[in-house]
Parts: structure tokens; C-alpha cells; sequence
């Protein structure tokens, strides 16, 4: 345990000389890859692309810009960017990525606004209150469904997914403006347990990131801390117990976690470049279903962590890394937040793209069309 304790006091460390201000943060490393010819193909329905194809009919469209910079959190939830630049599938789509980590939601929105960024990878409900307030950013991918939870310290309980009543009287670190905290105040709300300080009640302290958040439990007034993966794998090695995983919840069922978000303006102005990207992520996931070890060293390589809890987080059951951009869950959330007095309702439409994963997808299939993508065609088809 105590080696458990030490190795995670040096990934707090670690994860404090990557938190940048607003802008890119230099002390990342950025990892490029040269473009090469590549192009995507634009369909109506996938077995229309595949007819298209067959008869050498199939349109084909380079990028408009070539070089593109992708925003990430310290998080095995935006997985398909790692792998995508490890296994070369940006290259092959003639994009040259540079990826770098953030800290927040706020400065990957920052990123964006300023053109230091092109793609990010962003909590759904960040992104849904940053629309509401009149960020001209649009959703046009997926990233990750479920993935997060809270923990508690073990003198509270000696058993793991005991249920948000054992935070009763607790003082419970979080973010403001998460998923995470969306999620305990839901099922606060259906448990019929009041937010506040006393006995019967869960005392929230907001924290700036995740990271911080998760620190806090080192205090003594701190009793339990939301996380997303990793960060759920890493409690439980120093001792730590589990009080829920989302996935395991009925209300909080295929909850979209982050999403992929770019400026409106820039998918409109560069579609090709986007659907170029959005092939990129969807050759990854299909990487990821069909080879867990390497897709395991991919994920090590952004997020340093030992591989045993990269595997929990990644393929035990507890999340879904997947480029859809899942719109009805998105749209029920967006619901629910705005029940909980997160923002007021506002007009999505004109910020919800599934247009570019739509041909990047059907672009594909019209290439190779086997099990894993397919199951993408019907999810989406499901859910868009």
C-alpha cells in the first residue's frame, strides 16, 4: 500500500506541472505526425456509398487544412485520439496532429475560442452550458459514455457501490459545471437526500478540476471525491472504496461523458478536414475492439499510469470510448441539467453536427464494412 501511495503522490505531482493557464500548455508533449495524401469519401446512405464505390463513382476530397492541434484531458476517456496518432490514422487521413493536455473544461473552451485549438475533448455538460451561454462551439463526435463515480474514504465503509447514502454527513469534493456532479445530484435528487451541511445531508465543496478534486481526499476534511477514469482505478490502489460507477446506475444509463467539440464556424468552413478527422477516430475505435494490448501501450504513453488500470478503465466494463456522437443521450442530458438549474434551455440544433460522422462513417463502410463497424452504422442509426 505504501508503494501504491508514493507512486500516486508522483502522478499528483506530475499532473500539477501539466496544468496550464488558458492556452496550450508547453510542458505537454506535443506529438506530430507528417501528412500524407489521404481523402474521404461524402454518401448518402452507406449502402448507397458502397454501390458508389463499386462502380468507381465514389467522390473523393482532401482536407482544407492539413495541420490540426487536439485538446485532451488527463483522462483514458479520450482514447481515440491516442490511438489514432500512435497506429498512424491521422496520417493516413493526410492530417498532422499535434495532441496536448489540458486541465479543464474552461481552458480547452479557451483553446478553442482563440484558434489554438481546432478539436477538444469536453465534458458533455460543460459543453452544454457553455452553448447556452452563447460559445458558438457545436458537438460532432463522441468520446466516452459513463466513466465516472465517486469515492469515499474507507473508515465510512468497508464495501465497494454502497450508494450515495453512505454520504450522508460527509464533506464530498467535486467540479462545478461536471458530468460528475450532474450525476450525484441526480441521484441525490431521486434518493430523496438534501444537498447541505448536517447528518442527513451531502455537503458539496467545489473544486477548479478533477485533479483537484481528487487531491482533496488527502485532507481530513475532505470524505469522498468525484472522479473519472482513471482516477476511480487509482483510488481503489491506495484504499480508497467505490460508493458508485455510473455505469452500474439505472439513472445514469449510456450517459455521454465528454464529446468531441470544435467551433461552429470551423465545421463549416472546413467540413473535409473534420470528416477526414472524424475517419481518423472511427479507424481507431475499430483499433481499440480489436486489439486491447496495444491499445492499452497507446493509452500509457498520454496517460502514465500502471497498464493493469488502464485495462480496468478501458475494458472492464465501465465505460464506452466511441466516436458516436450520440445525440438523443446528449439531448436528454441536456434536459436533465437544465431540471437541475444548470442553465436555462437554449436551441441546440444549430450547435449539434452529426452531418461529418455520418459521411466519415458511411465513407468508411463503402472501404471496409465488417462486424465492429456496422455495430457503429446501427448505434448511430439508433441515436442520432
Amino acid at each position: 500500500m505504501k508503494n501504491y501511495r508514493l507512486k500516486f503522490i508522483f502522478v499528483l505531482a506530475a499532473a500539477a506541472l501539466l496544468t496550464g493557464c488558458a492556452g496550450l500548455n508547453e510542458s505537454s508533449p506535443a506529438k506530430t505526425s507528417e501528412p500524407a495524401a489521404s481523402s474521404s469519401a461524402e454518401s448518402g446512405t452507406a449502402s448507397e456509398a458502397a454501390e458508389e464505390a463499386a462502380a468507381g463513382k465514389t467522390e473523393t476530397a482532401a482536407p482544407e487544412k492539413a495541420d490540426i492541434s487536439i485538446g485532451y484531458l488527463n483522462s483514458t476517456a479520450h482514447l481515440l485520439a491516442f490511438v489514432a496518432q500512435e497506429e498512424g490514422y491521422f496520417k493516413e487521413e493526410g492530417l498532422n496532429a499535434t495532441l496536448t493536455q489540458f486541465s479543464s473544461a474552461s481552458e480547452l473552451i479557451n483553446g478553442l475560442e482563440s484558434d489554438k485549438l481546432d478539436v477538444a475533448f469536453i465534458g458533455s455538460v460543460p459543453t452544454l452550458t457553455f452553448q447556452s451561454q452563447g460559445h458558438e462551439v457545436s458537438i460532432f463526435g463522441g468520446a466516452m459514455t459513463n466513466g465516472h463515480g465517486y469515492v469515499i474514504k474507507s473508515e465510512f465503509t468497508d464495501k465497494d457501490e454502497a450508494g450515495v447514502e453512505v454520504l450522508k454527513g460527509r464533506n464530498v469534493a467535486s467540479v462545478k459545471n461536471s458530468v460528475q456532479d450532474a450525476e450525484l445530484q441526480i441521484l441525490l435528487r431521486d434518493a430523496g437526500i438534501e444537498i447541505g451541511k448536517g447528518d442527513d445531508k451531502v455537503n458539496i465543496v467545489y473544486f477548479d478540476s478533477q485533479k483537484d478534486a481528487y487531491a482533496a481526499l488527502l485532507n481530513s476534511s475532505i470524505d469522498a471525491a468525484s472522479v473519472y477514469s482513471p482516477y476511480a482505478s487509482l483510488a481503489k490502489s491506495q484504499g480508497y472504496k467505490v460508493v458508485y460507477y455510473c455505469a452500474h446506475e439505472k439513472a445514469l444509463e449510456n450517459q455521454p461523458c465528454c464529446r468531441q467539440v470544435a467551433k461552429t464556424s470551423a465545421l463549416s468552413d472546413n467540413p473535409n478536414t473534420y470528416i477526414a478527422l472524424e475517419r481518423a477516430f472511427i479507424k481507431a475505435y475499430h483499433f481499440t475492439q480489436s486489439d486491447h494490448d496495444k491499445t492499452i501501450k497507446d493509452v500509457k504513453k498520454y496517460i502514465d499510469i500502471d497498464e493493469e488500470f488502464i485495462d480496468t478503465e478501458v475494458y472492464g466494463g465501465y465505460s464506452v470510448s466511441s466516436p458516436d456522437p450520440d445525440k438523443t443521450g446528449t439531448l436528454t442530458l441536456k434536459d436533465t441539467i437544465i431540471d437541475l438549474g444548470y442553465t436555462n434551455d437554449y436551441d441546440i440544433e444549430p450547435h449539434y453536427n452529426t452531418d461529418i460522422y455520418k459521411k466519415a462513417l458511411d465513407s468508411i463502410l463503402a472501404e471496409s464494412s465488417d462486424d465492429i463497424y456496422k455495430s457503429l452504422e446501427k448505434h448511430f442509426n439508433e441515436f442520432e
